[in-house]
């Protein structure tokens, strides 16, 4: 039954997915509105409260409810359609006599809960509030900005709020510990759940997701103010992802589906793809003893690279400008930025360009017009902070001059948006590789990869080829610590799959890609945000994962293991039925090791058919990249 009063008396409520395997019950009980989670029988999520004036007595005054069932396309993403299928409950809630809707809109893969007010007055005070009253025994996970995630910790050692390496980590306040969204709930013999919202950008008086444990209430709570003046409130949706397993978390739809529609005319400007990025290369010498840095020459020879190898595009780093004033970049010396933005125009090839907060102000009104004359076709913007409402500003404005967005330096992550504004194409909401002079090692990328990219695209910087030079401090802006980045090549090709995102930033020298010109191939063919459809095949916590994207009949596989290595078996399950499939292999061999031998890989080829299982053998700290298309043989 979809919807079901239990005794009006205590006006209980409740909704099941379309497929009846999870269910919401809402109870109003005493002033207070509730929810709880079920699966299959099974608490989720015990009664917790739910509310928009937390202080004001709710009372429910009617209730709805419909069902969705209807197709739609994003601009690009893990998928080329998505199913938005869902049941939902629509409450009219009075709050001392203010006027609110409740809507509880349930997916087969998760909820989503939030609050409109069509005539909010800033005299209501509305706080948003949302409380996670999870069992005994669960365990979190948790994003921890541009640092490695936290987890597994269980909740009774988060009550406690002391790390061992907290201050190292960057994330406390005194001793209080601090989780980030998104957050993955563990239980044995239960789904996994994420807690995280959407739709953010709709929701203008809120600013992101913050979460913490509530002492008085006794469990994790999301408490939000608004700064809206009037007129019409939404909040964010409040959702909780169900799944049975963890890598199914990575490809849920449910928030995408949530997400504000197309905002956009005409999106057909807005491409994704790969981009090539000078900043880690800054000191690398080429065979031809040429070294790169900030200058004119160094960025027409990634432009040639970028023509000869069909790379969408080049993006330029910071000081090509030394000081910015209202309405004015003073230009750097060593670089001649109007020949290289002729010489990229010559050769049919399009730019990217860096835009520091902390430089000075060029004015917001007048910085993406700016940028769009100048040919740009997107901007990478940095030190913005976590700022919801100046986030909106910025994605509607470069919309506006056509520029694609990418949010660096611990940027909001703003679920969703790129269903509404699709030049949101990335952000670095995770701990970019040899971002701060420090890279992260094999493990921290499987969890980054797990969690961090539950929220959306990332821009992690992934795809180094020079692996040793790198170690060998040979890079001006390479780890500080020799050594430190531990990878292996055929990791670092599979991790550009692995990690959704609209434009791939790779951070290698033209020539490191060329000495490996057959393992550069996985790259640049991958069809960057056309993905007919994602699936995460293997997956566990910190220790490897397996990823399938597939574009007009063809596969693109990559895994990656940590630091103990292993074998992985993949199903090729995906694939159709009678067809013989044409099978490109990137591995490591057996003398790679992401430690002593990290730049060791190997290139074969085979066929395959649906029901092969491939056994991926991966080096320690390794990967395994396979490029799957049918068979031209006829």
């Amino acid at each position: 039954m979809l919807l079901q009063g239990c005794n009006q008396k205590e006006s209980t409520f409740q909704i099941n997915s379309p497929n009846d395997k999870i269910a919401v019950v809402i109870h109003n009980l005493e002033g207070k509105i509730t929810y709880s989670l079920l699966s299959m029988g099974d608490t989720l999520v015990k009664p917790s409260e739910f509310s928009i004036f937390p202080d004001k007595s709710a009372k429910i005054m009617a209730v709805q409810n419909r069902s969705e069932n209807s197709k739609w396309k994003p601009t690009w993403g893990q998928f080329s359609e998505f199913n938005d299928n869902y049941n939902e409950l629509m409450l009219d809630v009075e709050y001392n006599q203010v006027k609110t809707k409740l809507y509880v809109r349930l997916y087969d893969q998760g909820v989503g809960l939030r609050y409109e007010i069509e005539d909010y007055k800033e005299e209501d005070q509305a706080t948003f509030l949302c409380q996670y009253q999870l069992n005994s025994g669960q365990v979190i996970y948790s994003a921890n900005r541009e640092h490695e995630p936290l987890g597994p910790l269980e909740l009774d050692e988060y009550k406690k709020a002391v790390m061992p390496n907290a201050k190292e980590a960057h994330n406390t306040v005194g001793e209080k510990l601090k989780i980030y969204i998104p957050i993955i709930v563990e239980q044995p013999n239960t789904p996994y759940l994420s807690l995280l919202e959407s739709d953010l950008f709709s929701a203008k008086g809120f600013e992101s997701m913050k979460i913490g444990y509530d002492e008085e209430r006794g469990s994790l709570v999301s408490s939000h103010k608004t700064e809206l003046e009037g007129g019409k409130l939404i909040t964010p949706w409040r959702v909780i992802l169900v799944n049975d397993k963890v890598g199914d978390l990575v490809v849920n739809p449910v928030t995408m589906n949530l997400a504000a529609p197309l905002a956009l005319e005409d999106d057909s400007w807005v491409k994704p793809g790969i981009t090539l990025w000078d900043w880690r290369v800054h000191g690398y010498t080429a065979d031809d003893g040429f070294q790169y840095g900030i200058t004119t020459e160094s960025y027409k020879r990634f432009i040639d690279f970028q023509k000869e190898m069909g790379i969408g595009y080049f993006l330029i780093d910071d000081f090509w400008y030394k000081h910015v004033s209202k309405g004015h970049f003073e230009l750097s010396d060593h670089l001649n930025l109007q020949e290289v933005i002729d010489y990229a125009n010559d050769m049919g090839t399009d730019l990217l360009l860096y835009y520091d907060n902390r430089h000075g102000s060029y004015g917001n009104d007048e910085l993406f017009p700016y940028y769009e004359s100048l040919g740009m076709k997107g901007m990478k913007y940095g030190f913005m902070g976590d700022n919801a409402k100046f986030t909106r500003m910025a994605v509607q404005k470069g919309a506006e001059s056509h520029l694609l967005m990418d949010f660096h330096d611990g940027p909001v992550p703003m679920t969703g948006i790129e269903r509404t504004y699709p030049n949101a194409v990335s952000k670095e909401y995770c701990h970019a590789q040899q971002d701060r002079r420090a890279a992260f090692t094999p493990e921290a990328f499987v969890k980054m990869a797990l969690i961090n990219a539950i929220q959306g695209p990332l821009d992690m910087n992934n795809g180094a080829f020079d692996l040793t030079g790198i170690n060998r401090g040979e890079r001006e802006k390479g780890p500080r610590e020799q050594g430190s980045y531990i990878s292996t090549v055929t990791s670092e090709a599979a991790r550009t799959l692995i990690i959704y995102a609209g434009l791939v930033c790779i951070t290698d020298a033209p020539e490191a890609y060329m000495e490996k010109a057959d393992l550069f191939e996985f790259i640049q063919k991958l069809p960057i945000g056309k993905w007919d459809e994602s699936r995460v095949l293997n997956a566990k916590m910190g220790e490897y994962i397996t990823t399938a994207r597939s574009h007009n009949g063809e596969w693109f596989v990559g895994s990656v293991h940590d630091q103990k290595g292993g074998v992985l078996n993949i199903p090729l399950d995906f694939l159709k039925d009678g067809v013989t499939y044409d099978v490109t292999y990137y591995e490591d061999t057996d003398e790679t090791h992401c430690v002593t031998n990290p730049e060791a890989y190997q290139v074969r080829t085979g066929t395959a058919k649906k029901g092969d299982i491939v056994k991926a053998k991966i080096a320690p700290g390794g990967g395994h990249c396979m490029w799957i298309r049918p068979s031209t043989n006829k």
